[in-house]
């Protein structure tokens, strides 16, 4: 891209009403670099030169990067019953949050009622409890769907979850073409990591393909697929794994789309992403540079993208669970704030800052408005928003995103061999013979190593633990009269549906998903209206796909 073309880019876009300038008044460029319009840019027009919003995105996904919007500051949340969720989301969006994320409890991600004898002690623990169409109504209650986008951290029952959300919007004025937000909905990483399986692989990815299309058809604003590394690099993986295992998943569900019949043009440009960001501050911020270009390349010339928006990685970024710790929680403040900055130093589109207190339970509203305003202390008072890719040009930071790509290449090249030339077939393989397990696993081992061996510092864990003995913070108490009334709503639901109309719908899901080549969606669409329950829905599907028992790796 040469300086004339990005500047008008950068020229069109709009800007926000700030001045960028630092605090002492010192007028900042847009961007810095070789013929960039900045003081260092003293090279002839584009010698050398990569913009922002310049094919392959090293440095941002678009021209004006935060000028001319900052990130989405989307803020996770969920737990106990839909009315408690409710009310927190009611309170993020007063406190300027400016996007939903929902987090659902453990039965809800298994596919399970709350009724079920396993879902019992962990309903609206670790998340909302849905059951039902009315769960959902409730969930989003008073909220306008058409104008807050929201993020469903949901895998296995992804489908489920999706047309339960069509529904309530179209129920309450929103067309589904007006709905806007994602669906994790990224179901290889649950193999891989995160283990909130229930259908085996190849079911489990019709479903997604039947996302893919019917958002591709019917939802333009809508993202199918958040493909997430977040989850690998939890379960203990290196930064290198998490870049290379989230891209290669991605590549399988484009070859998936495509297997489909479905141009990449038509459905690429609305899958995004989901990272960490964990506490090596550079490593970090090289990985997210390393990501979107590896993404356009592969896009362009493996997948042979005409469309720019297909080749142009757009995500999410959530600080690092796994680096909280309990003992001294409230330094888990500093560790988000660095890790927040690091996400957008790498150039995220939308944030969640963790609490300091989620290493000891669910977020109080206190520690969950914290976590917001620590986002907006590094959007507004920091600086850092003025000029894109701040830290391009840095020997350290530039070496660290060559070196991130090299690593993931070679992590693409044995997938693909272990799929005779096919990402989708070599993530299946990988799968059934533990490779992707066994890697992150090693990974977390070595790492627990160094900690025992005092070969890393954790503060508070392995060093500086005066203080440890503090009294804790108070902390949100999950109650079981929580759980029972979870349960008396779903029972109060049962008693007032149509179950002849439930039981009908439900036969026939199980005669289309015996078809490999019907989309499944419009279908579940109808049967959650009949408030046929979520554990209803899953079981009449295993009779068809069955359930996946995951072999231990040796």
């Amino acid at each position: 891209m040469s300086k004339a073309t990005w500047q008008e880019a950068f020229d069109k876009a709009p800007k926000r009403d700030v001045d960028f300038e630092t605090m002492s008044g010192v007028p900042l460029e847009p961007v810095y670099g070789p013929g960039a319009p900045g003081p260092d840019g003293a090279g002839p027009d584009g010698a050398g030169a990569e913009y922002p919003g310049d094919h392959p995105y090293t440095r941002g996904v678009h021209a004006s990067m935060y000028r001319s919007r900052l990130w989405t500051m989307r803020m996770f949340a969920g737990f106990g019953t839909p009315e408690d969720t409710n009310e927190r989301f009611k309170a993020i969006l007063a406190h300027g949050g400016d996007g939903l994320s929902t987090a659902f409890d453990l039965p809800t991600l298994m596919g399970r009622d709350s009724d079920d004898p396993l879902s019992e002690g962990e309903v609206g623990k670790c998340g909302v409890a849905v059951d039902t169409l009315a769960d959902v109504e409730d969930l989003y209650a008073d909220i306008d769907l058409g104008k807050t986008t929201t993020s469903m951290t949901i895998n296995s029952p992804a489908a489920v979850l999706f047309a339960m959300y069509v529904a309530t919007g179209e129920k309450a004025g929103t067309p589904r073409s007006q709905l806007g937000g994602t669906l994790q909905n990224d179901i290889l990483k649950e193999y891989q990591a995160q283990k909130e399986f229930v259908f085996p692989p190849r079911p489990s990815m019709r479903l997604v393909r039947d996302t893919i299309d019917f958002a591709t058809a019917e939802m333009p604003r809508w993202n199918s697929i958040s493909i997430s590394g977040y989850h690998i690099r939890e379960a203990g993986s290196t930064a290198a794994q998490e870049l290379a295992f989230t891209l290669a998943n991605g590549f399988a569900y484009v070859e998936l789309g495509r297997e489909r019949g479905l141009d990449v043009d038509d459905f690429a440009p609305r899958l995004s992403f989901f990272f960490n960001a964990h506490i090596d501050f550079f490593e970090e911020i090289a990985k997210y540079r390393a990501a979107r270009r590896i993404w356009a390349r592969w896009m362009t010339e493996r997948y042979q993208a005409k469309n720019p928006k297909s080749a142009t990685m757009r995500f999410h970024t959530q600080t690092a669970g796994v680096s909280l710790t309990a003992q001294q929680p409230e330094v888990n403040i500093a560790r988000t704030a660095i890790e927040a900055l690091a996400g957008v130093l790498g150039g995220t589109q939308s944030l969640h800052t963790n609490s300091f207190d989620e290493a000891l339970a669910l977020p109080t509203e206190k520690a969950a408005r914290i976590a917001l305003r620590t986002q907006q202390v590094v959007a507004y008072e920091t600086g850092v928003t003025n000029v894109a890719d701040p830290l391009g040009g840095s020997w350290f930071v530039e070496a660290m995103t060559d070196e991130m790509e090299r690593q993931a290449e070679e992590i693409f090249a044995h997938i693909d061999e272990l799929g005779d030339g096919s990402m989708l077939e070599g993530a299946y393989a990988g799968i059934e013979n533990g490779y992707f397990q066994s890697e992150i696993a090693d990974a977390s081992y070595q790492f627990e190593q160094k900690l025992n061996r005092g070969r890393r510092t954790l503060v508070g864990v392995n060093a500086f633990t005066e203080g440890n003995g503090d009294a804790q913070p108070d902390l949100l108490q999950i109650s079981g009269e929580q759980e029972m009334a979870q349960i008396k709503r779903l029972q109060a639901v049962r008693a007032d549906r149509d179950d002849e109309a439930v039981a009908r719908e439900l036969d026939e899901l199980r005669r289309q998903a015996a078809d490999p080549l019907v989309n499944l969606m419009p279908q579940l669409v109808t049967a959650v209206r009949t408030y046929a329950t979520e554990g209803e829905i899953m079981a009449a599907l295993a009779d068809v796909f069955g359930r996946y028992v995951e072999r231990p790796v040796i």
